[in-house]
């Protein structure tokens, strides 16, 4: 027969499933601090010692990090998605920011349209927050701020399709535009037509997934994505239009410097 006794398990094991379980399912964020010892063990209903036995246990994972004098911090796991070489060659590619939208776009509209169908009520309110916060941002004109809102927003859409991998998947891209290795999401935010559309656009994937239209919120997402390439693309193209005017002027500045001055004849 298949059965084996039952043991009963260690706090310490109950502890680990649990900060696993957070952290798999992104509530826990590399970065984030834990509480103090104390206060987590109040909290958890466990012993300190306990405690300690987990979070070593959590630190042989490469899950936890200690810093001297400063606590423990959930580790920063996405790190190793992207070695350091190709994040440099997708930093010196111009078209990698395009093959990075389009993979936004068919991962994003994909997650849309699996959070429109099984999303809880909850997670939809978490989209609605964001999205009000953005809108509310508006009045502020703070491009670094509805940068970060904007970022918040698809990623409240890629939690509330429930799938852990395409999260940690997305959140590491999201690391890597953070950075600036694609395009500075601000530049987006900069033109006052540029950022209605934008929150236009962010209205229309809310409004879908809060009627619970898998279709339309995926379609949303694709308008908002294809509207973000178009206009990278001018930008791509203005950018180089400029650099060729310059080196004219430039050419014609050094055309004039070189024509000798002719000396008018005295007495």
């Amino acid at each position: 027969m298949p059965f084996r006794p039952v043991e009963s398990e260690k706090l310490s094991a109950a502890v680990v499933r649990q900060i696993e379980e957070l952290i798999l399912r992104g509530i826990l964020q590399p970065g984030q601090r834990l509480p103090a010892e104390r206060e987590l063990a109040d909290r958890l209903r466990v012993s300190r010692p306990s405690l300690r036995d987990a979070i070593s246990q959590l630190e042989k994972q490469g899950l936890l990090v200690p810093k001297a004098g400063a606590g423990v911090y959930i580790a920063d796991v996405l790190g190793s998605a992207f070695s350091p070489a190709l994040v440099e060659l997708f930093a010196r590619n111009d078209e990698a920011v395009f093959d990075y939208l389009s993979f936004r776009r068919d991962m994003e509209g994909l997650a849309a349209e699996r959070a429109a169908r099984r999303a809880s009520d909850t997670d939809l309110e978490v989209v609605q927050a964001v999205f009000d916060k953005m809108e509310a941002a508006r009045g502020k004109r703070s491009a670094e701020e509805e940068a970060r809102l904007d970022a918040e927003f698809h990623m409240s859409i890629i939690e509330a399709s429930h799938n852990v991998v395409m999260l940690h998947m997305m959140r590491s891209m999201y690391q890597l535009l953070r950075d600036g290795v694609f395009y500075n999401r601000n530049v987006m935010f900069k033109q006052q037509t540029s950022r209605a559309d934008l929150l236009d656009q962010h209205r229309a994937i809310n409004a879908a997934l809060q009627a619970r239209d898998p279709k339309a919120a995926r379609q949303a997402v694709e308008t908002h994505l294809d509207y973000i390439e178009t206009a990278l693309r001018h930008n791509v193209r203005t950018a180089a239009q400029e650099e060729v005017a310059r080196q004219r002027l430039d050419s014609l500045g050094t055309a004039t410097r070189s024509v000798p001055v002719r000396q008018g004849k005295t007495g």
